[in-house]
């Protein structure tokens, strides 16, 4: 594994310690587990706000995923990343909510950005909850903005069907973009 910085940090600041933030290259078999009882934890979340969701098993998503960033050792948090019609795609983040709402999730998001960037991709999607305050409300203080299905890509349309094929969409969802500068 290696830490890598995000433009100059790395860690985040978490009541008076330091949760650092790393991409991980590599996971140990119980830092593995950990992320997915991260992931399960932060699923609550949505059963919490009325949102049935499906049974999630991230351990296929980890597998497939082209990065990935850890917040934490032992981690409480994780941003996934693929890639759809040539652009950074955010496939998930999540943060355990026993440390939510202290910019995990924030630093999370700052480092996937800024790696897609070092990696050459000028642009970031994901596809979120409109309606939910910590999705695509979140994600627009953040600088992401909704993106209309006329200008979705045939990869980005793949995976909005798959999703629905999933029973994910359960709320009104958006697909939502940023710009990552050139």
């Amino acid at each position: 594994m290696r830490t890598d910085g995000i433009e100059g940090r790395d860690s985040v600041a978490e009541g008076t310690a330091q949760v650092p933030v790393w991409r991980a290259e590599a996971v140990t078999a119980a830092e593995r587990e950990r992320l997915v009882e991260v992931s399960l934890a932060a699923d609550q979340m949505f059963a919490a706000a009325g949102l049935a969701l499906p049974p999630d098993d991230p351990r296929p998503l980890f597998a497939r995923a082209d990065w990935m960033w850890v917040a934490g050792r032992p981690p409480v948090g994780f941003a996934v990343l693929g890639v759809l019609d040539g652009a950074a795609h955010l496939e998930q983040i999540a943060v355990d909510p026993a440390h939510g709402r202290r910019g995990i999730g924030g630093a999370l998001l700052a480092a996937a950005c800024a790696d897609a960037r070092r990696r050459g991709y000028r642009r970031m999607t994901l596809t979120t909850f409109r309606d939910l305050a910590w999705n695509a409300p979140w994600y627009a203080r953040h600088g992401f903005a909704p993106v209309p299905e006329s200008a979705w890509g045939p990869e980005l349309r793949e995976q909005w069907r798959v999703e629905t094929d999933l029973g994910i969409v359960v709320a009104p969802r958006v697909v939502m973009a940023r710009d990552l500068g050139a």
